[in-house]
């Protein structure tokens, strides 16, 4: 009987590594890969209800705040959708399947599967989104290569790896696979870059003050000399025309001054302030629960016929901005039920971070606890220029790493016997 137990119980941890592994890997270079996964975590979860249901209950004071704040964002959507009368069903898909994530935790508690399956997905999945953007931009001659997705959420998506492969170099530090997250690092950086997209610049300011934070507890010179190392690979982009940063940075220059100079609106920056300004309009007007999006986009255009706003804004799906978009279709219950999906995640992370630097921990609880957190300040900075979770692609990447990390740090912290 014991025989037949372990038997299972490793065929069983197998798959949850499995899993974990092709999340990261697959999340840029396939179209369908993060969706896929999403279904089977939660299909495999379901078919081990049991086990998954005792894990999740062993560690429920750790995580019940940040489980309960993707169900009521959850619920709120689903209220408005009941309420409003030109509400759309696939607007409850993305808050459904990112609260169906828990199912990944679960799996992760119940089996404990080997971290470092989840580091080297990192990598390849660094690499491989890496070497397409490169190949749409310098064999194809493409202005913004986006992968199989948009420029914007391909670069996001890059940039996340490339954060994860930085607290895979800590954990794997003192052992032969560090300089694979190395490449990681690169990869995720340079893919990121090559990309175009410029609202990343401010998701690794969020992270770099992160990592001085903690630099003690990180390794400190090792942390540096990383740091260094990207900004190296950063700045060495900017001269090297064929990856395009120079040109975008200053043509986003050149739109902030065009726009605020009185003239086209119809440029990548001068669009954002544009709907920025009708969001704020549109706001106002509706402050505490907000209104569907058909709504929205029907105000929008009377303001523009109006001339309270440019009429370059009525053709554009969203506002470019998460909050902005929350605000104008939640009001300020939607937006509190929605940031409570970026917050309590990074108080979960962040309380492990320091209790981990605080107590001397291994360096696997140092690291898993730092790549949630880049991971959450990574999408809060993306969301200031653009609409992030409009992406399932996204959103669904960023719910299940969130979850399949906090299973990985409460698995960590029982084997430091704490």
């Amino acid at each position: 009987m014991n025989t037949n137990l372990i038997k299972s119980l490793g065929s069983k941890q197998a798959v949850t590594a499995t899993l974990m592994f092709l999340l990261p890997f697959l999340s840029v270079s396939a179209l369908w890969g993060t969706s896929v996964c999403s279904f089977l975590f939660f299909l495999f979860a379901l078919a081990n209800f049991s086990d998954c249901r005792a894990a999740v209950a062993r560690h429920w004071p750790a995580l019940r705040w940040v489980v309960l704040a993707f169900a009521c964002h959850f619920l709120f959507v689903v209220a408005c959708f009941l309420l409003r009368k030109e509400a759309i069903l696939g607007s409850l898909e993305k808050p459904l399947r990112m609260l169906l994530a828990v199912s990944a935790m679960a799996l992760v508690l119940a089996y404990r599967p080997d971290r470092r399956l989840l580091w080297w997905g990192v990598t390849g999945g660094a690499v491989g989104g890496a070497l397409l953007v490169a190949y749409q931009r310098l064999a194809l001659g493409m202005e913004r290569p986006g992968g199989f997705l948009n420029a914007i959420t391909t670069g996001d998506l890059l940039l996340s790896l490339g954060l994860l492969a930085l607290a895979a170099e800590i954990d794997l530090r003192g052992t032969r696979y560090w300089r694979w997250a190395l490449v990681g690092i690169v990869a995720g950086v340079g893919g990121a870059l090559i990309t175009g997209t410029r609202g990343g610049v401010i998701s690794l300011l969020l992270a770099l003050l992160l990592l001085i934070r903690y630099a003690h507890a990180l390794g400190g010179k090792r942390v540096r000399a990383l740091l260094l190392a990207g900004l190296a690979v950063a700045g060495a982009s900017y001269f090297v025309p064929q990856t395009g940063v120079a040109e975008r940075l200053n043509q986003g220059v050149d739109d902030v001054e065009t726009y605020f100079a009185g003239g086209s609106a119809y440029t990548n920056v001068g669009i954002r302030l544009a709907l920025w300004k009708s969001a704020s309009l549109q706001i106002g007007a509706h402050p505490l629960l907000g209104v569907d999006m058909v709504r929205a986009k029907r105000e929008q255009r009377a303001l523009a016929d109006k001339g309270l706003v440019d009429p370059v804004v009525v053709p554009t799906v969203h506002y470019h901005n998460d909050s902005m978009q929350v605000l104008v279709t939640g009001g300020v219950i939607g937006w509190l039920a929605w940031l409570a999906t970026l917050l309590t995640p990074l108080a979960f992370f962040v309380r492990q971070l320091r209790a981990a630097a605080h107590t001397g921990a291994a360096h696997a609880r140092v690291a898993l606890a730092l790549a949630g957190a880049l991971v959450v300040l990574g999408f809060i900075g993306f969301g200031l220029t653009e609409v992030i979770f409009w992406s399932v692609k996204a959103s669904l990447f960023y719910a299940l790493t969130v979850f399949v990390l906090m299973g990985l740090c409460l698995n960590a912290k029982e084997q430091d016997g704490q």
